[in-house]
Protein backbone atom coordinates (compact mmCIF):
# COMPACT_ATOMS: atom_id res chain seq x y z
CA UNK A 1 0.00 0.00 0.00
CA UNK A 2 1.27 3.46 -0.76
CA UNK A 3 1.32 5.32 2.49
CA UNK A 4 3.43 8.35 3.32
CA UNK A 5 4.26 8.78 6.97
CA UNK A 6 6.10 11.71 8.49
CA UNK A 7 6.74 11.24 12.19
CA UNK A 8 8.60 13.48 14.61
CA UNK A 9 9.89 11.06 17.19
CA UNK A 10 11.97 12.32 20.07
CA UNK A 11 13.75 10.23 22.65
CA UNK A 12 11.20 11.23 25.26
CA UNK A 13 8.41 10.06 22.98
CA UNK A 14 10.06 6.71 22.46
CA UNK A 15 10.37 6.20 26.19
CA UNK A 16 6.71 7.09 26.62
CA UNK A 17 5.64 4.70 23.87
CA UNK A 18 7.27 1.78 25.64
CA UNK A 19 5.89 2.65 29.06
CA UNK A 20 3.80 -0.25 30.36
CA UNK A 21 2.09 1.52 33.24
CA UNK A 22 -1.00 3.24 31.84
CA UNK A 23 -3.30 5.02 34.25
CA UNK A 24 -6.77 3.49 34.00
CA UNK A 25 -10.06 4.42 35.64
CA UNK A 26 -10.31 1.53 38.10
CA UNK A 27 -14.03 2.14 38.66
CA UNK A 28 -14.99 2.02 34.98
CA UNK A 29 -16.85 -1.13 33.89
CA UNK A 30 -16.96 -1.59 30.14
CA UNK A 31 -20.20 -2.90 28.63
CA UNK A 32 -18.24 -4.62 25.86
CA UNK A 33 -17.48 -8.34 25.80
CA UNK A 34 -13.91 -9.63 25.88
CA UNK A 35 -12.10 -9.69 22.55
CA UNK A 36 -10.44 -13.07 21.94
CA UNK A 37 -7.03 -12.48 20.42
CA UNK A 38 -6.53 -16.22 19.88
CA UNK A 39 -9.52 -16.31 17.56
CA UNK A 40 -8.36 -13.22 15.67
CA UNK A 41 -4.89 -14.75 15.29
CA UNK A 42 -6.44 -17.94 13.89
CA UNK A 43 -8.42 -15.95 11.32
CA UNK A 44 -5.20 -14.25 10.20
CA UNK A 45 -3.47 -17.63 9.91
CA UNK A 46 -6.34 -19.06 7.89
CA UNK A 47 -6.14 -16.19 5.41
CA UNK A 48 -2.38 -16.67 5.02
CA UNK A 49 -2.88 -20.39 4.43
CA UNK A 50 -4.42 -19.60 1.04
CA UNK A 51 -1.15 -17.99 -0.07
CA UNK A 52 -0.63 -14.38 -1.17
CA UNK A 53 -4.03 -12.77 -1.87
CA UNK A 54 -2.87 -10.89 -4.95
CA UNK A 55 -5.27 -9.74 -7.63
CA UNK A 56 -6.37 -12.26 -10.30
CA UNK A 57 -5.07 -15.25 -8.32
CA UNK A 58 -6.78 -18.43 -7.14
CA UNK A 59 -5.61 -17.70 -3.59
CA UNK A 60 -7.31 -14.29 -3.74
CA UNK A 61 -10.59 -15.74 -4.96
CA UNK A 62 -10.59 -18.61 -2.48
CA UNK A 63 -9.82 -16.34 0.44
CA UNK A 64 -12.63 -14.01 -0.60
CA UNK A 65 -15.04 -16.93 -0.34
CA UNK A 66 -13.62 -17.81 3.07
CA UNK A 67 -14.09 -14.26 4.39
CA UNK A 68 -17.65 -13.97 3.11
CA UNK A 69 -18.61 -17.37 4.50
CA UNK A 70 -17.06 -16.58 7.89
CA UNK A 71 -19.14 -13.43 8.21
CA UNK A 72 -22.26 -15.34 7.20
CA UNK A 73 -21.51 -17.99 9.82
CA UNK A 74 -21.43 -15.19 12.41
CA UNK A 75 -24.91 -14.02 11.43
CA UNK A 76 -24.08 -11.14 9.12
CA UNK A 77 -25.95 -10.16 5.99
CA UNK A 78 -23.23 -10.22 3.34
CA UNK A 79 -23.15 -8.06 0.22
CA UNK A 80 -20.67 -8.69 -2.58
CA UNK A 81 -19.59 -5.77 -4.71
CA UNK A 82 -17.83 -6.97 -7.84
CA UNK A 83 -16.15 -4.58 -10.23
CA UNK A 84 -13.65 -4.49 -13.08
CA UNK A 85 -10.67 -2.18 -12.79
CA UNK A 86 -7.10 -1.76 -13.98
CA UNK A 87 -3.78 -1.51 -12.21
CA UNK A 88 -1.50 1.44 -12.89
CA UNK A 89 0.34 -0.64 -15.51
CA UNK A 90 -2.87 -1.39 -17.40
CA UNK A 91 -3.41 -4.93 -16.12
CA UNK A 92 -7.16 -5.69 -15.91
CA UNK A 93 -8.30 -6.93 -12.49
CA UNK A 94 -11.47 -8.34 -10.97
CA UNK A 95 -12.26 -6.68 -7.63
CA UNK A 96 -14.53 -7.87 -4.85
CA UNK A 97 -15.49 -5.67 -1.92
CA UNK A 98 -17.12 -7.73 0.81
CA UNK A 99 -19.61 -5.97 3.10
CA UNK A 100 -20.99 -7.70 6.19
CA UNK A 101 -23.88 -5.96 7.96
CA UNK A 102 -25.35 -6.35 11.44
CA UNK A 103 -28.77 -4.93 12.24
CA UNK A 104 -29.22 -4.08 8.56
CA UNK A 105 -32.50 -2.25 9.17
CA UNK A 106 -31.11 0.09 11.84
CA UNK A 107 -31.00 3.68 10.51
CA UNK A 108 -28.02 4.66 12.71
CA UNK A 109 -24.88 2.93 11.44
CA UNK A 110 -21.12 2.88 11.81
CA UNK A 111 -18.63 1.18 9.53
CA UNK A 112 -15.40 -0.60 10.35
CA UNK A 113 -13.19 -1.43 7.40
CA UNK A 114 -9.88 -2.82 6.21
CA UNK A 115 -8.39 -4.29 3.05
CA UNK A 116 -8.15 -8.02 2.44
CA UNK A 117 -5.81 -8.19 -0.57
CA UNK A 118 -2.05 -8.53 -0.18
CA UNK A 119 0.76 -6.91 -2.14
CA UNK A 120 2.12 -8.75 -5.14
CA UNK A 121 5.58 -7.24 -4.84
CA UNK A 122 7.87 -7.40 -1.78
CA UNK A 123 9.35 -4.10 -2.93
CA UNK A 124 10.60 -3.10 0.53
CA UNK A 125 12.37 -6.39 1.23
CA UNK A 126 16.05 -6.04 2.21
CA UNK A 127 16.90 -8.57 -0.49
CA UNK A 128 16.31 -6.99 -3.90
CA UNK A 129 15.97 -10.46 -5.40
CA UNK A 130 12.60 -10.67 -3.61
CA UNK A 131 11.17 -7.40 -4.92
CA UNK A 132 8.91 -9.11 -7.48
CA UNK A 133 7.73 -11.81 -5.07
CA UNK A 134 4.17 -11.71 -3.62
CA UNK A 135 3.80 -11.42 0.15
CA UNK A 136 1.49 -13.16 2.60
CA UNK A 137 0.25 -9.86 4.01
CA UNK A 138 -0.40 -11.24 7.48
CA UNK A 139 -0.24 -7.82 9.10
CA UNK A 140 -0.78 -5.64 6.03
CA UNK A 141 -4.31 -6.73 5.29
CA UNK A 142 -4.80 -10.00 7.15
CA UNK A 143 -4.71 -8.53 10.65
CA UNK A 144 -7.53 -6.08 9.93
CA UNK A 145 -9.79 -8.82 8.62
CA UNK A 146 -8.87 -11.09 11.53
CA UNK A 147 -9.91 -8.39 14.00
CA UNK A 148 -13.15 -7.67 12.13
CA UNK A 149 -14.10 -11.34 12.04
CA UNK A 150 -13.66 -11.59 15.81
CA UNK A 151 -15.73 -8.42 16.25
CA UNK A 152 -18.43 -10.06 14.15
CA UNK A 153 -18.31 -13.23 16.25
CA UNK A 154 -18.76 -11.18 19.41
CA UNK A 155 -21.75 -9.36 17.91
CA UNK A 156 -23.38 -12.73 17.22
CA UNK A 157 -22.66 -14.00 20.75
CA UNK A 158 -24.16 -10.98 22.52
CA UNK A 159 -27.10 -11.96 24.72
CA UNK A 160 -30.42 -10.17 24.84
CA UNK A 161 -29.36 -7.88 27.68
CA UNK A 162 -26.18 -6.76 25.95
CA UNK A 163 -27.09 -6.59 22.28
CA UNK A 164 -25.91 -3.72 20.11
CA UNK A 165 -28.80 -1.66 18.77
CA UNK A 166 -26.99 0.35 16.11
CA UNK A 167 -26.12 -0.98 12.68
CA UNK A 168 -22.52 -2.11 12.18
CA UNK A 169 -21.06 -2.65 8.72
CA UNK A 170 -17.74 -4.38 8.17
CA UNK A 171 -16.26 -3.50 4.78
CA UNK A 172 -13.41 -5.55 3.37
CA UNK A 173 -11.77 -3.49 0.64
CA UNK A 174 -10.13 -5.12 -2.34
CA UNK A 175 -7.23 -3.90 -4.49
CA UNK A 176 -5.82 -1.55 -1.87
CA UNK A 177 -2.25 -2.78 -2.10
CA UNK A 178 -1.52 -2.89 -5.83
CA UNK A 179 -0.45 0.71 -6.29
CA UNK A 180 2.58 2.23 -7.94
CA UNK A 181 5.29 3.06 -5.46
CA UNK A 182 8.03 4.32 -7.79
CA UNK A 183 6.20 7.38 -9.13
CA UNK A 184 4.20 8.20 -5.99
CA UNK A 185 0.85 7.95 -7.77
CA UNK A 186 -1.83 8.11 -5.00
CA UNK A 187 -4.69 7.27 -7.38
CA UNK A 188 -3.17 3.88 -8.15
CA UNK A 189 -3.92 2.66 -4.61
CA UNK A 190 -7.15 1.86 -2.77
CA UNK A 191 -9.06 0.88 -5.90
CA UNK A 192 -11.78 -0.99 -4.04
CA UNK A 193 -12.61 1.89 -1.72
CA UNK A 194 -12.43 4.32 -4.65
CA UNK A 195 -15.11 2.28 -6.38
CA UNK A 196 -17.31 1.95 -3.28
CA UNK A 197 -17.13 5.64 -2.50
CA UNK A 198 -18.67 6.34 -5.91
CA UNK A 199 -21.07 3.39 -6.06
CA UNK A 200 -22.25 2.15 -2.64
CA UNK A 201 -23.27 -1.44 -2.01
CA UNK A 202 -26.73 -0.06 -1.12
CA UNK A 203 -28.05 3.02 -2.87
CA UNK A 204 -28.03 5.97 -0.51
CA UNK A 205 -25.96 4.18 2.14
CA UNK A 206 -24.38 6.37 4.78
CA UNK A 207 -22.98 6.01 8.29
CA UNK A 208 -22.31 8.22 11.29
CA UNK A 209 -18.60 7.58 10.83
CA UNK A 210 -16.06 5.00 9.77
CA UNK A 211 -12.93 3.45 11.24
CA UNK A 212 -10.40 1.94 8.84
CA UNK A 213 -8.01 -0.63 10.31
CA UNK A 214 -4.60 -1.30 8.80
CA UNK A 215 -1.58 -3.21 10.10
CA UNK A 216 -3.16 -3.82 13.51
CA UNK A 217 -1.27 -7.01 14.39
CA UNK A 218 2.46 -6.27 14.28
CA UNK A 219 5.23 -6.30 16.87
CA UNK A 220 6.27 -3.05 18.60
CA UNK A 221 3.10 -1.42 17.31
CA UNK A 222 1.82 2.02 18.20
CA UNK A 223 -1.10 3.91 16.65
CA UNK A 224 -0.52 7.61 16.02
CA UNK A 225 -3.26 10.10 15.17
CA UNK A 226 -3.06 10.23 11.38
CA UNK A 227 -3.44 13.67 9.82
CA UNK A 228 -6.20 13.08 7.27
CA UNK A 229 -8.15 11.59 10.18
CA UNK A 230 -7.51 14.71 12.23
CA UNK A 231 -8.56 16.90 9.29
CA UNK A 232 -11.79 15.12 8.38
CA UNK A 233 -12.92 13.38 11.57
CA UNK A 234 -11.19 14.70 14.72
CA UNK A 235 -14.15 13.80 16.94
CA UNK A 236 -13.92 10.18 15.80
CA UNK A 237 -10.19 10.17 16.58
CA UNK A 238 -11.03 11.45 20.06
CA UNK A 239 -13.72 8.78 20.45
CA UNK A 240 -11.38 5.91 19.54
CA UNK A 241 -8.28 7.14 21.37
CA UNK A 242 -10.42 7.96 24.40
CA UNK A 243 -11.92 4.48 24.38
CA UNK A 244 -8.43 2.94 24.28
CA UNK A 245 -7.27 5.06 27.21
CA UNK A 246 -10.40 4.26 29.19
CA UNK A 247 -9.92 0.49 29.00
CA UNK A 248 -6.16 0.44 29.49
CA UNK A 249 -4.65 0.44 26.01
CA UNK A 250 -3.17 3.91 26.06
CA UNK A 251 0.33 2.58 25.42
CA UNK A 252 -0.87 1.52 21.95
CA UNK A 253 -2.95 4.62 21.09
CA UNK A 254 -0.52 7.49 21.48
CA UNK A 255 -1.38 11.04 22.46
CA UNK A 256 2.33 11.90 22.61
CA UNK A 257 2.64 12.90 18.98
CA UNK A 258 0.72 12.82 15.70
CA UNK A 259 1.47 10.83 12.59
CA UNK A 260 1.62 12.13 9.04
CA UNK A 261 -0.76 12.20 6.10
CA UNK A 262 -1.28 8.63 4.92
CA UNK A 263 -2.91 7.59 1.66
CA UNK A 264 -5.20 4.77 2.71
CA UNK A 265 -8.79 3.62 2.23
CA UNK A 266 -10.15 6.05 4.82
CA UNK A 267 -9.30 8.94 2.51
CA UNK A 268 -11.70 7.60 -0.12
CA UNK A 269 -14.46 7.20 2.48
CA UNK A 270 -13.95 10.79 3.61
CA UNK A 271 -14.07 12.05 0.05
CA UNK A 272 -17.31 10.10 -0.33
CA UNK A 273 -18.88 12.12 2.46
CA UNK A 274 -18.55 9.87 5.52
CA UNK A 275 -16.10 11.01 8.23
CA UNK A 276 -13.57 8.22 8.61
CA UNK A 277 -10.29 7.72 10.46
CA UNK A 278 -7.31 5.44 9.96
CA UNK A 279 -6.11 3.24 12.81
CA UNK A 280 -2.80 2.23 11.25
CA UNK A 281 0.17 0.63 12.94
CA UNK A 282 3.58 2.26 13.21
CA UNK A 283 6.69 0.73 14.73
CA UNK A 284 8.14 2.13 17.96
CA UNK A 285 11.59 0.83 17.06
CA UNK A 286 11.78 1.73 13.35
CA UNK A 287 10.31 5.25 13.48
CA UNK A 288 7.76 4.45 10.78
CA UNK A 289 5.89 1.50 9.33
CA UNK A 290 6.60 -1.98 10.70
CA UNK A 291 9.85 -3.55 9.59
CA UNK A 292 7.84 -6.31 7.87
CA UNK A 293 5.98 -3.83 5.63
CA UNK A 294 6.08 -4.94 1.98
CA UNK A 295 8.62 -7.66 2.78
CA UNK A 296 8.50 -11.45 2.84
CA UNK A 297 8.58 -11.23 6.64
CA UNK A 298 4.98 -10.02 6.65
CA UNK A 299 3.83 -13.49 7.61
CA UNK A 300 2.03 -15.20 10.48
CA UNK A 301 5.28 -15.59 12.45
CA UNK A 302 5.33 -11.84 12.99
CA UNK A 303 1.75 -11.39 14.19
CA UNK A 304 1.48 -10.20 17.79
CA UNK A 305 -1.60 -11.26 19.76
CA UNK A 306 -1.26 -8.39 22.22
CA UNK A 307 -1.56 -5.89 19.38
CA UNK A 308 -4.61 -7.69 17.99
CA UNK A 309 -6.15 -7.55 21.46
CA UNK A 310 -5.50 -3.83 21.87
CA UNK A 311 -7.04 -2.96 18.51
CA UNK A 312 -9.94 -5.38 18.82
CA UNK A 313 -10.91 -4.56 22.40
CA UNK A 314 -10.84 -0.86 21.59
CA UNK A 315 -13.17 -1.44 18.65
CA UNK A 316 -15.56 -3.43 20.85
CA UNK A 317 -15.55 -0.57 23.37
CA UNK A 318 -16.43 1.89 20.60
CA UNK A 319 -19.22 -0.32 19.24
CA UNK A 320 -20.79 -1.11 22.62
CA UNK A 321 -20.78 2.50 23.76
CA UNK A 322 -22.20 3.90 20.48
CA UNK A 323 -25.88 3.75 21.32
Amino acid sequence: MKKILYLSLFSLLLIGCKEKNVEVDKDYVSPAPAFCEDSAYQYVAEQCAFGPRVMNSAAHDSCGEYIAQKFRSFGAVVYDQYADSKLYNGTPIKMRNIIASYNPDAPARILIAGHWDSRQWADNDPDKANHNTPIDGANDGGSSIGVMLELARQLQLANDSNQVKIGVDFICWDAEDSGEAANNNPNSWCLGSQYWSGIRHIQGYTARYGINLDMVGGNNTIFYREQYSMKYAPTVVDKVWGAAQRIGYGKFFSYEDEGGYITDDHLQVNQGGIPCIDVIGSDTENDGFPSTWHTLDDNIKHINKETLKAAGQTMLEVIWTEQ
